[in-house]
């Protein structure tokens, strides 16, 4: 005869193996040692930042040599994280065929130069894509006078572009796409590209749309003799890169710009961020504010990574209507670059 059925007992919960699994691990996160670039930034005093040459709101320098934009204001929330202080930046300016090699030379500790982030890049270059600060798309800018209102109308115009950059390559693309024929004029620099383009050698210029409105307004004879068409004829998610090889600085350099964005969303700007601290009762805000969980030990970093930060920069959304958005001479509306909850695309991940 069959053996009898054993008799089934019920299943113990797995919730207090969970538990004591979870608690463990808890207790063997150790802080984080320091890299050897995080290392080299202490001794140094400064964070080695590579920018563009100018581009009006990312990164440029004014008549005193003062950097302004973007870019610039990522590099010193990060100074302000590791150092203490965010002018303790050194800037340098690299074209487009110099920013890979000054990174993988070690020339600079992070490269925050309006990069956009594609497979290429991420899987053969040596390394890592930090957080995207801005998404955009490339465009056309060209002459009124040519009265055209789509890209589509450009069949055999000259496109000035800067070579070595995804603009060169995006333009082929698309020309070979849409059907409509157009010839490029490829420059080493951006300067000598939009420059060429002003003196009519060619009948428009290609880059992407964020850059477009800056040359429009402050490198044209005549910003109103000339329009920016509506068309995007790409992706262009653009964020700082720093080498493989470095768990500590990639975490550090990824969690800063994270941080910038949660605080916008927690409400937590460069003004309220001392009263705050002594105030608030939440404790997300409490995280970034450093009265908290300590997060930072993770890093390598203080208790204060992050409200040091803020207080520096501000919140994302400081700094992008400061640079680039309606209190900037671009006026760019906030669009993808709107955080997610107000039909953007920025999310911070969780600090926590």
């Amino acid at each position: 005869m069959p053996s009898p059925i054993p008799s089934l007992r019920p299943l113990r919960p797995a919730r207090p193996f969970v538990a004591v699994l979870l608690a463990a691990l808890a207790a063997t996160a150790l802080p984080a040692h320091a890299g050897k670039t995080l290392d080299a930034v202490k001794k140094r005093g400064s964070v080695k930042c590579g920018v563009t040459n100018g581009v009006a709101g990312f990164s440029a320098p004014d008549t005193q040599g003062q950097w302004s934009g973007l870019d610039v204001d990522s590099c010193r929330a990060i100074a302000a994280a590791v150092l203490g202080d965010a002018k303790k930046v050194e800037f340098v300016p690299l074209n487009s065929q110099q920013r890979f090699s000054a990174l993988q030379a070690g020339e600079i500790d992070i490269l925050a130069r309006n990069t956009t982030w594609n497979l290429t890049r991420d899987a053969s270059l040596g390394f890592h894509f930090t957080t995207i600060n801005y998404y955009d798309g490339q465009g056309f800018l060209v002459p009124k006078k040519l009265k055209v209102t789509s890209a589509r109308q450009l069949k055999g115009a000259t496109v000035c572009t800067q070579s070595g950059t995804t603009n060169e390559k995006n333009v082929a693309d698309w020309s070979r796409a849409q059907g409509v024929a157009l010839k490029t004029l490829v420059f080493e620099s951006f300067e000598a590209s939009y420059k060429a383009f002003f003196a009519g050698r060619c009948q428009v210029f290609s880059t992407d749309a964020s850059a477009l409105a800056g040359l429009r307004n402050k490198e044209a004879p005549n910003p109103d003799d000339y329009v920016v068409l509506p068309e995007l004829i790409s992706k262009e998610p653009l964020a700082p890169l720093v080498r493989r090889g470095d768990d500590e600085w990639f975490a550090i350099a990824k969690w800063v710009p994270n941080a910038l964005i949660e605080a916008e969303e927690l409400g937590i700007t460069q003004a309220n961020a001392d009263p705050l601290k002594g105030s608030s009762k939440d404790p997300a805000q409490q995280r970034l504010l450093g009265t908290g969980d300590d997060l930072g030990k993770l890093l390598g970093l203080d208790k204060d990574w992050s409200f040091r930060a803020i207080r520096a920069v501000g919140n994302y959304g400081e700094m992008f209507e400061r640079n680039v958005g309606s209190k900037s001479v671009l006026k760019l509306p906030r669009g993808a670059n709107n955080l997610w909850n107000k039909g953007g695309l920025h999310y911070a991940l969780p600090l926590r």
